[in-house]
């Protein structure tokens, strides 16, 4: 069976560019804190891919703290901290904040304070696009960055959270992008690595990978391709919309991730479709993949307003550069065909 991928939100295959740079970093033998020939290459390669990532991301003059991951990054931003967000929120971020900031039908988040708000830029489940405000404390970008034309320097945050895996980087490197003179304290302590603010020697190796798959991105972005990318999306949503009278396609009345289509059957629970296409040879998702295993509604759209029923039968089909007409229009069969199959047995 031809396996089609279609879960770009949850990780994005390899790129090709990311690839040659990890294994051109293998070879870089020594420590980037040591002070020897073997030590400086290493931390050559570091503070390329520390430039690389800034440029990409429009964060020339700002502190891009590497992490493990993007979690990780934003318990580095949050803790401590006396902030405010929506419950739309990932996990990572909705455990250090308090969630009581209004959220509309679209996935709109009410700011009142920007100062003392998390904001997301794009949300991994519905696609939906938030506006930044001026002065916001921090923003998870990890979803926004390679996909949008987002620039840290313009978006008069404090604090992002980025990562390699959502932009065709490895798994297992993320990065905090800090405005320079933003207090951020070290929860990691030890050999004071990262400006002080994240001890333990450094991934060269990731960092050196992510470099190339955020340089990549910006290319991908400044040439089209996610534009070619929404216009699948949109084919698939009208295509699954002639006959699927009763889905709602969630955050069709707001600004979407090009890639990004989350569609909520009432009564067929997201989780059993995820089964079914995955049978079909098609990689899915029922919500984030950070909460992977978990049976339940999706917090997000409830957060949004929607039933338990209609959150609890939630999907998200994240396309990538990759996807193909073919792609999208044989998971459209494939899922019209399980879905006309349910209403047979619901009627």
């Amino acid at each position: 069976m031809n396996r089609v991928y279609l879960d770009h939100n949850a990780t994005t295959p390899l790129r090709p560019e990311a690839r040659a740079a990890i294994i051109d970093a293998m070879d870089v033998v020594g420590n980037p804190s040591s002070v020897h020939a073997e030590g400086r290459a290493a931390k050559g390669v570091l503070e390329r891919a520390r430039g690389d990532i800034a440029t990409a991301f429009g964060a020339d003059g700002a502190d891009v703290i590497f992490t493990a991951t993007a979690t990780e990054a934003a318990a580095l931003a949050l803790a401590g901290r006396d902030l405010h967000a929506g419950d739309i929120e990932h996990d990572a971020v909705g455990a250090w904040v308090t969630s009581d900031l209004a959220v509309d039908g679209n996935g709109i988040v009410s700011v009142p304070a920007p100062e003392r708000t998390t904001l997301q830029a794009a949300n991994s489940e519905t696609g939906v696009i938030q506006t930044l405000p001026e002065g916001l404390a921090v923003s998870d970008m990890t979803q926004a960055f390679g996909k949008l034309p987002v620039a840290f320097n313009w978006a008069g945050c404090q604090m992002a959270l980025i990562s390699a895996h959502k932009l065709g980087g490895p798994k297992g490197i993320g990065a905090l992008v800090v405005k320079r003179g933003t207090d951020v304290q070290a929860m990691i302590k030890g050999g004071g690595q990262e400006m002080g603010r994240r001890s333990g020697t450094e991934n060269v190796i990731g960092a050196a990978g992510f470099a190339a798959a955020a340089t990549a991105a910006a290319r991908d972005l400044a040439d089209g391709v996610w534009d070619r990318v929404a216009n699948l999306r949109d084919l698939l949503e009208e295509t699954l919309a002639v006959d699927a009278k009763d889905t709602i396609f969630v955050g069709k009345g707001a600004k979407r991730l090009p890639n990004t289509l989350c569609l909520a059957t009432p009564g067929w629970k997201g989780e059993t479709q995820v089964m079914q296409m995955d049978l079909a040879g098609y990689a899915i998702s029922a919500g984030s993949a950070c909460s992977s295993g978990k049976v339940r509604a999706s917090r997000v759209l409830k957060a949004m307003g929607y039933e338990d029923e209609v959150a609890a039968g939630a999907i998200r089909v994240s396309l990538g550069p990759e996807t193909t007409e073919q792609d999208v229009l044989g998971f459209a069969d494939a899922w019209l065909t399980r879905y006309r199959k349910h209403r047979a047995r619901a009627a």
